[in-house]
């Protein structure tokens, strides 16, 4: 076990954490992402993707009261499409994305 483990270990960097109190319009900065945000778009539309073939081969999954299901797959892949080509762009806010 380590003797000093208190907030004053001087082991990792203190990360800033955000508060009610301090918003990003008063200088707080938040830390870099440790992943590219096009990666977590293309997981993100991969699992829509596969949850779509898994509700279009069991007919279970789309009948009835879940007739709607599929079309949530197919907009979360539209909505994730749109926000791929939007950050892959760098329009707008996405400018400094990577």
């Amino acid at each position: 076990m380590r003797e000093d483990s208190g907030p004053s270990s001087g082991d990792r960097p203190e990360t800033p954490s955000a508060t009610p109190a301090q918003g990003a319009g008063e200088g707080f900065e938040y830390p870099p992402m440790p992943v590219r945000t096009v990666t977590v778009i293309a997981v993100g539309m991969v699992a829509w993707a596969i949850a779509l073939v898994v509700i279009l081969a069991v007919p279970e999954l789309r009948t009835g009261d879940r007739s709607w299901w599929p079309w949530t797959c197919v907009s979360g892949l539209v909505l994730g499409a749109i926000g791929w080509v939007y950050v892959r762009r760098g329009r707008g806010n996405a400018a400094g994305v990577e």
